[in-house]
C-alpha cells in the first residue's frame, strides 16, 4: 500500500515532465493500492485543471470514478494533522501534506512524492517512509 502525495499525481499526468518516467516506474513496482488522501483531492483537481486544463480533469476524475485510487476520508486524522501542522509551522507544512503524512502513517507509512522538502524531515523522524 503507497499513499499518494499531489506532486507524484500530477507528474504522472505530465508526460512532458522531467520526473514522469520515475515516478510512473515507482507507480507500476508500487505494491497497491494506490491511496489518495480524499483531502488533497481540492488542491489536486485545481491544479490539474489549471496546468492543464478540463479534458485532462475529466481523464482524472474517470480513474477515480473506475476505482484506480483509494479514497482515504481520514476522518480521525485532524488531530495528528494540526500536530503535523503545529510541529512543522517553519516549513510551513500545510494541511494537504499533513493529512498525506497522516494517512501514509495509517496505511503503512510509505508515501510517494517528490517533495522532500516537506516530507523529507518528518521521513528521517522515522514515522514515514518516501518511495521516491
Amino acid at each position: 500500500m503507497i499513499t499518494l502525495d499531489t506532486s507524484v499525481v500530477l507528474t504522472a499526468l505530465d508526460v512532458t515532465d522531467k520526473d514522469h518516467d520515475r515516478v510512473m516506474g515507482m507507480i507500476h513496482r508500487a505494491r497497491g493500492p494506490h491511496v489518495l488522501p480524499v483531502a488533497v483531492l481540492s488542491e489536486l483537481t485545481f491544479m490539474i485543471e489549471r496546468d492543464y486544463g478540463g479534458r485532462k480533469l475529466e481523464e482524472f476524475l474517470t480513474t477515480i470514478a473506475q476505482g484506480q485510487f483509494v479514497l482515504d476520508r481520514g476522518e480521525h486524522d485532524i488531530d495528528r494533522i494540526l500536530e503535523l501542522i503545529r510541529r512543522y509551522s517553519g516549513f510551513p507544512l500545510g494541511f494537504a501534506d499533513a493529512a498525506v503524512v497522516a494517512c501514509g502513517e495509517r496505511n503503512g507509512g510509505l508515501i510517494a512524492t517528490l517533495d522532500f522538502r516537506h516530507f523529507g524531515p518528518i521521513a528521517h523522524e522515522g514515522t514515514i517512509q518516501l518511495a521516491l
